[in-house]
């Protein structure tokens, strides 16, 4: 992350545009670290899978590693990352990635399933003792997970947090991790594949899918609206010449009012897709077990039909 002169003059970065974006990189973070493990431990989970003769579906993998980690990436070691303490717009780009996009393809990835189906019998049962934990169980309730999803960005922009995480690295760094895993406590139990305690129905799902859309309206309007910068006087203070920051703040709460009302029309696309999905297994499966009633019925009658053999003649 550039370091920024708080006070007189440009600052030596130039305005933001979609050149910058691949022109400036930070690698060396916690951050790129976990997306580099993860991207190899998952691949090395499909390739296990392979050598024994199992099947994984490509689409999975393509979700997780491509939509899932690549989001993350594309915002947190790019140049989107140079600039997110110099731009709330473009920080609320980085929040709507890290807290919904990328949570909901990770999900779409089930890695839990992968690790099931690739660890050795000891490690998988500690995984599904932890799945089976009280803290998992309530940490994944919807309804919590929908509370901290809902409340956390409120609590980061209408307190001093916001302010601290401009002026302290890792509490920048903690943030990003935070919206990761709130986005995925939220989304996992909703659109996730993986097996998790507390699953929903599917009209269940969607009505809280639907009732995450005002608070990122409010959220968003309220940002707009404001007559209070966002961190106090951070932004002004990096003496920008080409960055109005009031105008910025406003282009912030209507990335964040229209980012979070699209996503969320596709998350719910998603689920009705599941929801089909789900309904034509269950739909053959009934299918498949009255085939084999009617098979069982017709063979009893085609037994109790058949004519008795004659008894052999004992004479």
């Amino acid at each position: 992350m550039p370091t920024l002169a708080a006070s007189g003059g440009d600052t030596g970065l130039p305005p933001f545009s979609a050149s910058v974006i691949f022109t400036q990189f930070n690698v060396f973070s916690l951050i790129a670290l976990g997306l580099v493990v993860s991207a190899a431990v998952y691949l090395y989970g499909v390739w296990r899978l392979r050598q024994r003769g199992d099947h994984w579906p490509v689409g999975r993998t393509a979700a997780f590693v491509a939509g899932g980690l690549g989001s993350v990436a594309a915002v947190t070691v790019t140049g989107i990352e140079a600039y997110d303490t110099t731009m709330i717009s473009v920080h609320m780009v980085q929040h709507m990635v890290l807290s919904m996009v990328g949570p909901i393809f990770l999900a779409l990835g089930a890695p839990t399933t992968l690790a099931l189906r690739t660890l050795q019998p000891a490690p998988r049962k500690v995984l599904l003792a932890v799945l089976h934990s009280r803290y998992v169980r309530v940490l994944t309730f919807p309804l919590v997970a929908f509370g901290l999803f809902i409340a956390n960005p409120f609590v980061l922009y209408f307190t001093g947090a916001y302010r601290a995480t401009l002026e302290h690295v890792w509490i920048h760094e903690f943030v990003h991790l935070h919206f990761i895993v709130t986005g995925c406590l939220f989304f996992w139990p909703l659109l996730g594949l993986d097996p998790l305690p507390n699953r929903w129905p599917y009209p269940a799902r969607a009505l809280l899918m639907v009732l995450s859309v005002p608070f990122h309206t409010v959220l968003g309007l309220t940002i707009m609206q404001s007559k209070e910068l966002l961190g106090g006087d951070w932004y002004p203070s990096l003496g920008l010449s080409w960055l109005d920051p009031v105008a910025d703040q406003v282009t912030a709460g209507g990335i964040l009012w229209a980012g979070g009302e699209i996503v969320s029309v596709t998350m719910l696309g998603i689920l009705v897709v599941q929801w089909v999905r789900q309904s034509e297994r269950e739909a053959k499966r009934i299918d498949r077990a009255l085939d084999r009633e009617e098979a069982v019925a017709a063979a009893k009658i085609t037994n109790t039909d058949s004519p008795a053999r004659p008894e052999p003649d004992a004479g």
